[in-house]
């Protein structure tokens, strides 16, 4: 009776055995099977990305901690490491101050240039990105084509064009002449005409015309809140660009009070240069840290909506 039930027991364990798959036995249940669309961790894959983290993050450190040393300090210590005086607050409240807080001047000019040319160009992108996704009209293949050529026309190439034309308006070194050419963003045009073809859906603004809404309503109240992922990342691409903006403003703007940022601190770097001119360089690194703060912080306050649409039409349903 015990050998039966000791021989049954044993055939069912077998069987048991023999019908359990192949690498799930207790030794393997704590190991996680792989597929080709889960492949595990790469050893080189991780040493790229670790070498591509450094050299993004490196200059940024290089920044702040050479922010927080006075001008013997920066000459006189190494660069990736702080000296013996902390005087960060110290460099800060000595670069919005110097020569009559010229600074906070460039920093305010740099942000109506943003607020005016980066905003305009993402309201202009937006209704023009709409418009040529939602409708039919003769021309539209013809537009579609010098928009792709635009996209592929470097700035600089159209800078001292621009110059000569504005110059002849009148308008150069004056603000106007480095909004109304940042308002022109192709690249956001075509990428928010291709969100707009994958985000919104014909038959949801068929509905609401049948509905008796009008144009502007559907858009407003349809539309708008679907494009908002799109709408943040031409913003951002449009902010970057023109706070960033260097070339344009050097050929349209001679007077100082009109400087951005990017021509400013180039002034300051420029005057340890000149005959009697005095040396800031702590100045212009600790400038340079406070124009990059606003930047990161933009990227952090909105990174959520700009992910939430990285993936609009990828799944078709």
């Amino acid at each position: 009776m015990t050998t039966s039930l000791t021989t049954a027991r044993d055939g069912s364990a077998g069987s048991t055995a023999a019908r359990r798959p192949a690498g799930t036995g207790p030794k393997s249940r704590g190991r996680r099977l792989r597929t080709p669309l889960d492949p595990g961790p790469s050893i080189p894959l991780t040493l790229v990305t670790g070498l591509v983290l450094v050299y993004t993050l490196l200059p940024l450190a290089w920044l702040v901690v050479n922010a927080t040393k006075d001008q013997e300090g920066l000459l006189g210590s190494f660069g990736l490491w702080f000296a013996d005086d902390f005087d960060l607050w110290g460099n800060i409240t000595r670069t919005l101050t110097y020569d009559d807080g010229v600074f906070v001047r460039w920093l305010l000019n740099t942000l109506l240039y943003v607020a005016a040319g980066a905003g305009g160009a993402t309201v202009l992108a937006v209704l023009g990105g709409y418009a040529l996704a939602t409708y039919a009209f003769p021309g539209r293949k013809a537009v579609f084509a010098v928009v792709i050529g635009a996209v592929a026309v470097p700035g600089t190439a159209l800078a001292v064009p621009t110059f000569l034309m504005f110059s002849k308006m009148g308008l150069t070194n004056t603000p106007w002449a480095v909004v109304i050419p940042s308002l022109i963003s192709p690249f956001g045009l075509y990428l928010m005409w291709v969100f707009t073809a994958e985000a919104v859906p014909r038959e949801l603004l068929e509905a609401a015309r049948i509905d008796g809404s009008g144009e502007l309503r559907t858009f407003l109240t349809i539309a708008l809140p679907l494009l908002t992922p799109g709408t943040v990342t031409v913003l951002l691409f449009s902010m970057v660009a023109t706070w960033n903006n260097y070339f344009l403003p050097l050929i349209m703007i001679k007077d100082p009070d009109w400087y951005p940022l990017t021509l400013g601190l180039n002034a300051w770097n420029a005057q340890a240069q000149t005959a009697g001119g005095e040396a800031v360089f702590d100045l212009i690194v600790t400038g340079s840290l406070l124009t990059v703060v606003p930047i990161v912080a933009v990227f952090l306050l909105l990174q959520r909506y700009w992910q939430s649409g990285l993936s609009a039409g990828s799944v078709k349903e």
